[in-house]
């Protein structure tokens, strides 16, 4: 595959209208393809158009996510779809994200989201910021000069991940590291071959660089590999990545839900109450928390399921082991705690972050979308004052979860138990449970 990162770079030095003109030319071509039908039924006739490696950021390699998915791009087997057409008054590619259809089979296609780690303009600041720690041009060997750092020289040498190699990356992933949640990270990183051990050994330099850039920009792809949706997380299915670009299964952002029906907002705000309560008792005893929250955070499936659609937010403290970091005073600083945040981002300390913080922040910003003057009374006075208290910065957090469960307990009988909620139906019918 490191093929792949020096091929075709010739298109990428072109004066900048005509490269502009390539990448919107790929694009639309692929809207050739009849994606505007469902996507077990987009034909298997292979379309016409190739796709510009420098778009999925490739000529950046190997500080990118990784390559696993890059065959089935250029197989034609991921193939965006039509409804980007929609886009094409703004320049397509800084979209931070796309809607594809994926197969297996070249028979059968399923949608899937491609996105972006960052902005393609955080993207570019973050590049700039690399060459200039490295007194170079605007243009650079990106991964020469991140080689030479003193950090990724370590990591050159380490033969396990441990807490004071990520010190002072800025993410809240990483704030408060236990030595068995980096060994989690290392076991479970599928952008290597041979997963599975704890230790770094068969990791190459370009793996180590892979993985170290991914979680200086953003921890989202890891937290994907590591908490699987298929062993209960509510975390869509990491398909691979290329490039600066990973392949996810497809959700609708919360937004698009807000005037849903009343008993399809009572049961997307219990299934939301029900993740935040699973983030924080687990049985493998680790808190997730959310350093903010917004609508795009959260998607649902065509099934009516919901799940964390962006986890850059989400924090995570080790309840059984605790974290290393949590007693450190001065954070260590290099152009990997820069990349694309700046160098004076201030996070909680691992001991100060309450139990009711996530509950909070989805009572104040989301809840109310979903809930308000939807109900009749009774009802809606008890989901207003549950929602007031649980809302209030100044709610200890016994107030808050007290009164999140009894909000849970208010919108259980309000949902319905039909075919539009796939997820839990027929099942509903027959088990209390749901």
């Amino acid at each position: 595959m490191e093929a792949l990162a020096g091929a075709e770079t010739a298109a990428f030095h072109q004066p900048w209208p005509a490269r502009l003109l390539l990448w919107v030319s790929a694009l639309s071509c692929s809207f050739s393809s009849t994606a505007s039908l469902p996507p077990s039924l987009v034909p298997g006739v292979r379309s016409s158009y190739t796709l510009e490696r420098t778009l999925l950021g490739l000529d950046k390699c190997n500080a990118c996510i990784g390559t696993s998915i890059c065959k089935k791009f250029f197989k034609e087997e991921i193939r965006f779809d039509n409804s980007m057409a929609s886009h094409l008054g703004l320049p397509p590619y800084d979209l931070p994200s796309y809607p594809a259809n994926y197969s297996d089979d070249s028979k059968t296609w399923r949608p899937v989201e491609v996105s972006r780690l960052v902005s393609k303009y955080k993207s570019e600041i973050s590049d700039r910021r690399i060459c200039a720690s490295a007194s170079a041009p605007k243009s650079c060997s990106i991964e020469r000069v991140l080689r030479k750092t003193g950090r990724f020289q370590k990591w050159l040498q380490a033969k396990r991940l441990t807490p004071d190699l990520v010190q002072g990356l800025p993410s809240p992933f990483l704030r408060c590291p236990s030595q068995r949640l980096l060994d989690r990270v290392v076991r479970r990183y599928a952008e290597v071959a041979d997963a599975g051990s704890i230790f770094m050994d068969h990791f190459t330099d370009r793996d180590k660089l892979r993985l170290l850039y991914t979680l200086a920009v953003n921890a989202h792809p890891i937290i994907l590999q590591i908490f699987p949706g298929a062993e209960g997380w509510p975390l869509p299915k990491y398909l691979g990545s290329c490039g600066r670009f990973l392949i996810s299964t497809s959700t609708r952002p919360l937004q698009e839900f807000y005037d849903a029906p009343p008993e399809q907002a009572a049961d997307l705000a219990y299934q939301l109450l029900g993740i935040l309560e699973s983030l924080r008792s687990n049985d493998l005893n680790y808190f997730f928390y959310f350093t903010h929250v917004d609508a795009d955070m959260f998607g649902i499936f065509d099934n009516g399921h919901l799940f964390i659609r962006d986890a850059s937010a989400l924090g995570v403290i080790d309840k059984q082991e605790g974290s290393q970091a949590a007693a450190r005073t001065g954070e260590k600083e290099d152009i990997f705690s820069c990349l694309v945040s700046g160098c004076q981002v201030q996070l909680s300390s691992c001991d100060t972050v309450p139990e009711k913080q996530s509950l909070v922040l989805v009572c104040q910003q989301l809840l109310p979308q979903l809930l308000q003057g939807k109900f009749p009374s009774p009802e809606q006075e008890d989901i207003d004052s549950a929602l007031s208290l649980c809302s209030k910065d100044s709610s200890t957090d016994m107030e808050v979860l007290g009164a999140t469960s009894r909000l849970k307990d208010i919108l259980r009988p309000l949902r319905t138990c039909d075919p539009r909620f796939a997820y839990r139906y027929p099942d509903c019918k027959y088990n209390d449970r749901f």
